[in-house]
């Protein structure tokens, strides 16, 4: 029964100590009460600063780290309590870990894990070569890995997550150091993953990326969860709207009109210019642009920013940090 990654109350507490090797030992909470859901067929997305907590969490639901509380489930089956079943059903790839064995051959590491994974014999070779081919290696198979270039080494890192074919795929960052054409082909080998049914958690600070791919995204600060939706939805419910610059060389009393009335601000510019911005939900650029040369004015730019969603995280991060700060 498929029901995909259930997270609840998760809870991951590191000791460390605060004055050198012998001072005494105190908990640092690196996730703090996390829910999470990770339904099969869907791209979702983890986002946060650095130190939120995201890596972290990606290691628990991969049962490379055991959480302090909370549970894990993966299509009912609990991280600790059944974690060899879990393995069958998952594989990670993180960019920038070693996740391959440097003296073996390409070759050699897919074969190795795909026995560690009970890849079933007759399906073996077949699989090796058809991932070799997916992640352009196959003319370095036989070459040992201490000779691949970084890019090289981080494309079998990927091959070696796919060789048992995962009903979910956990990718902390799985682009790091990749060539663009490369990057590109893994961002379209996921879209098609997800299309037949795997469920894929991803984290990855190219947020273009996350937007190409993800449906819906989580985004934490601290270990905890702030908030949740589309990509769309969070850059609407943080204020982070497109922004249209209309820079007009001959401004007037009418074209100050024109700007009260639509809220915009008014900067000089070069040579007597002046640049209208504005800050809108809507497509506003033609409405404004239509409504200067009615007013007798001439625009020699029209700059148009869409919404980012790293504005959008900086917006709830920057809040969660102000509202934290105010005294009880």
């Amino acid at each position: 029964m498929t029901t995909g990654i259930q997270v609840r109350d998760l809870r991951k507490d590191f000791p460390v100590r605060d004055r050198g090797l012998f001072g005494p030992r105190t908990a640092k909470t690196a996730v703090d009460g996390l829910d999470l859901d990770i339904p099969a067929g869907r791209i979702t997305g983890l986002l946060g600063l650095n130190g939120a907590g995201k890596t972290t969490t990606i290691k628990i639901l991969a049962t490379l780290l055991r959480p302090t509380s909370g549970t894990v489930r993966v299509d009912g089956l609990d991280t600790v309590a059944d974690a060899r079943a879990v393995r069958r059903r998952i594989n990670l790839i993180a960019g920038g870990e070693r996740m391959v064995y440097t003296r073996m051959t390409g070759r050699e590491n897919l074969w190795y894990f795909a026995q560690l994974y009970d890849v079933p014999k007759r399906q073996v070779r077949t699989r090796i070569d058809d991932l070799l081919a997916l992640v352009g290696l196959t003319n370095a198979a036989d070459t040992p890995v201490e000779r691949y270039s970084r890019g090289m080494t981080q494309r079998l890192a990927i091959a070696r997550g796919l060789v048992n074919d995962p009903a979910y795929l956990l990718l902390d960052e799985p682009t790091l150091g990749l060539d663009a054409p490369i990057a590109r082909d893994l961002r379209r080998v996921v879209a098609r993953l997800a299309a037949e049914g795997t469920g894929v958690l991803l984290t990855s600070h190219y947020l273009a990326e996350v937007e190409e791919l993800c449906s819906h995204v989580h985004v934490i600060a601290d270990g905890r969860h702030l908030a949740a939706g589309s990509p769309a939805q969070l850059k609407t419910a943080t204020g982070s709207h497109a922004t249209v610059r209309v820079t007009v060389p001959n401004p007037s009393p009418a074209i100050a009109e024109v700007a009260a009335r639509f809220g915009a601000t008014r900067t000089p510019a070069d040579d007597g210019a002046e640049v209208l911005t504005l800050r809108h939900p809507d497509d506003i650029a033609g409405p404004l642009a239509a409504a200067v040369v009615q007013a007798g004015g001439s625009i020699t730019a029209l700059d148009i920013t869409e919404a980012s969603l790293e504005d959008a995280i900086l917006t709830l991060t920057d809040r969660t940090a102000r509202t934290e700060a105010v005294p009880a």
